[in-house]
Order: structure tokens, then sequence, then C-alpha cells
């Protein structure tokens, strides 16, 4: 289908502060496409050059074929956004949020649509300050597709919502791509972005350091993976440490037993245990997690796990 977004070079620097010092990447059509970095890592800075709000000191930004620094209203047209301090006054009641920003970028769907599309019909009279979190993220998310946009952005959109809010929020990312756009997503929450993002970009000092799927950056920066059992004290388990791909065995007082190891690992522990006649009832695995590969990735570049930037 070809390239959404297109990041070439992307430079940012204001004075002597570089907020985004390189940063190439490529968004496919359809996809939605993570970034992640801890505080100060160029994020939102990268994401608002993209949408064309701020001009690159360096490098090139397209958008469907549109170049964001030379042509920032026609990639305005066709770019919805939820960004990071998304607010409306407390007063300001639904539908009249709607309508207003309908009236502002006319050539989307009919507001009232978006109402009954993003369950808030029966808060149409309510004001702002009375939703809930998770309200107000589908208003938020319902206002970036009042002009029916290409791209979406939403950074941090689930910053501060409890753990029902936030898997409404996860719904409604999907639901935007379901319904033809194309999604970047800013997060600090692993969780999150392994769960939507195809394919995603770890940022650190305004660089992108690492790219691919959550399973490429598992596999590549946090390959070692742990089996748990337990076994009575006496148990003879030194015949585990000589299976392929074993690294280490960590035995607890209460019976517990921590295998560390790479490969097929729960496989290849469960052949040896069963072949010695021992056949643990609780054998289970530990895989990796993205959030596992993004702390060892960042701090192996002497980075936090922050948000924002």
């Amino acid at each position: 289908m070809g390239a959404a977004v297109e990041v070439r070079g992307l430079r940012k620097q204001y004075g002597r502060t570089v907020a985004v010092a390189d940063v190439s990447f490529r968004v496919e059509q359809g996809e939605i496409f993570g970034l992640l970095g801890p505080n100060g890592s160029g994020k939102t800075t990268t994401v608002e050059c993209v949408q064309g709000l701020r001009r690159p000191t360096a490098g090139s930004v397209e958008v469907f074929g549109y170049d964001a620094v030379t042509e920032p209203m026609r990639v305005r047209r066709i770019v919805g956004s939820q960004l990071q301090d998304s607010a409306l006054p407390d007063r300001l009641r639904v539908g009249e949020a709607l309508q207003l920003f309908s009236t502002i970028t006319p050539g989307g769907p009919p507001w009232q649509h978006l109402l009954e599309e993003w369950g808030l019909a029966e808060r149409r009279k309510a004001a702002f300050g009375e939703l809930s979190g998770g309200q107000k993220q589908r208003l938020f998310v319902a206002l970036a597709l009042i002009a029916d946009p290409k791209l979406v952005i939403l950074d941090e959109m689930t910053t501060g919502l409890d753990p029902a809010a936030r898997r409404i929020a996860w719904d409604l990312v999907a639901a935007v791509r379901d319904r033809g756009s194309t999604v970047i997503l800013v997060t600090h929450f692993m969780d999150e972005a392994e769960r939507l993002c195809d394919r995603l970009a770890v940022l650190v000092d305004g660089r992108v350091i690492a790219g691919g799927t959550p399973a490429d950056l598992v596999a590549a920066y946090q390959p070692v993976k742990q089996v748990h059992f337990t076994a009575p004290s006496d148990t003879d388990l030194d015949f585990v440490g000589t299976v392929s791909g074993v690294a280490t065995v960590d035995r607890g007082p209460d019976g517990t037993v921590r295998v560390s190891g790479t490969g097929p690992l729960l496989a290849r522990v469960a052949h040896a245990l069963v072949a010695r006649g021992i056949e643990p009832d609780d054998l289970r695995p530990e895989l990796p997690t993205l959030e596992d590969a993004y702390l060892a990735l960042t701090a192996d570049h002497g980075a936090g796990s922050g948000s924002g930037g």
C-alpha cells in the first residue's frame, strides 16, 4: 500500500538545546505504529513535526506524499490528533465540542454520527468537567476523527487513566485503525505497545535506537526465558544445568526452582525432567516481555523509563 509517513534524518534544535537529534522511521498505511522512549527522548516533538506544527531544523517528513515542511496545511487536513496536553473548558458540552470542531474542520462524517459511534450519545449534553476519564478519551478520539483523517496521532492517551478506562482506550485505538486510519501511538506503557502496535521505534536522546515488531525487540534484546517449578529439596536436579540452552538453575528454600536460558527452554527442561521420572504439576514458563526488552535496551543507552518528550 505504500508509506503513510516517511521521516528521514529529522532534527529539531532550539538554540543549543537539541530536542530531536536524528530520527528516521517509516509508517505503513493501515498499521498502528508506536513511538516509545523515556522523558525528553523527542517523541512529542517528532509527532509535532509530522503534523506540520513544528518546522524541523533539518531532515524531511512526508505524510501520504505531502511534505510537512513545505505543505503543512495539506498535512494538517489529513491528520487528526489527540496530543499529550489535550483539554477542553470544563463547562463545554460534549455535543457543543463536536459541533464546534466539525465547523472548523468540515468534510468528515456528521458529528452526530460520531456521538453514536464512540458511545457518547447519552452524554451529549454533559459538560466536559463531568465526564469520566474514559469518556474524555472517547471524546478526544471522536474530535480527532471529526475530519475523517487518513492519519491519527495519539500522544500518551492513557496516562492517568484507571485500568478499566485504559482497556476502553485500547479498544478505541484498535477501532480507529479498523475504520481505515493509520495510527501513530506515543506511549510509555509497554503492555499497551505490545498489545496494540504492529511495529514501533524506541527513541533515546532524540535518536531511534531500535525498531521492529514487539516480538522482534523481545527476541533481540531480551532473549532469556525462565521456567519455574517446585520439587522436594532432596531431589537431584544437577542434570538440569546440562540441558541445552540452560544458563542458570536457582533453587529456593521453599522448593521453588527457577531455570533461566534461551531457545525452546520449556520443552527441553520438561523432556529432561520426565526422562528422569520427575513430573512437577506446576511446571510453567515465564516469557520475556516488551517491558523487559525496553528496560534492557534503554539501560544499555543510559536512559530511564519515563514518559513524554
